[in-house]
């Protein structure tokens, strides 16, 4: 066994490119870690996310702290900042995305019971305080991420990245 290339890892993924999925984007409300957002960028790229919405202060691409993590995977990224959540969440409909809001809240349901069908927008909010009440509200479903450890959260990179993973495979799983 050998560590793949770059045309290696290119042939390795085809097969997976290849496979029809629904539309995927991803909404930061007052996410500010440039460190978090460049990850979330770069994770959104290698999962094919269609777009990013940056509402309510979040840090946008654009800010050069956020290069250092997302390593020029921004280019594959269309953005758009929004100064207001009212603004990101018209354009996300208006796109015709559903969302699907990422937060540990007495209602929401296990990511792995959720149903992920379709075009889903993931709503990720601040990195201590999460989603403000008015996106939860607006939000068409919540989910948060079972864990099975003394920790009661995840950074919230991190806990994107697991959550786009399972809407692509989710998907995946459904054009076998």
């Amino acid at each position: 066994m050998r560590q793949l290339n770059g045309t290696g890892l290119k042939r390795l993924h085809r097969s997976w490119r290849q496979r029809p999925v629904p539309r995927l984007g991803v909404l930061l409300e007052s996410v500010q870690s440039p460190a978090n957002v460049g990850s979330v960028i770069r994770t959104a790229a290698s999962w094919r996310v269609d777009h990013l919405w940056c509402a309510a202060g979040a840090t946008t691409p654009a800010n050069a702290r956020v290069g250092k993590t997302a390593l020029g995977t921004d280019r594959y990224l269309p953005w758009t900042e929004h100064e207001d959540l009212a603004g990101a969440l018209t354009a996300i409909r208006a796109d015709g995305y559903r969302i699907v809001g990422l937060e540990l809240a007495d209602e929401a349901e296990a990511i792995t019971d959720a149903d992920l069908s379709g075009d889903v927008c993931l709503a990720v909010g601040h990195e201590d305080r999460g989603l403000s009440k008015a996106l939860l509200d607006a939000c068409d479903q919540v989910v948060y991420l079972p864990q099975l450890g003394r920790v009661g959260s995840l950074n919230v990179a991190v806990a994107t990245a697991v959550a786009l993973w399972e809407i692509r495979r989710r998907a995946w799983e459904a054009t076998g």
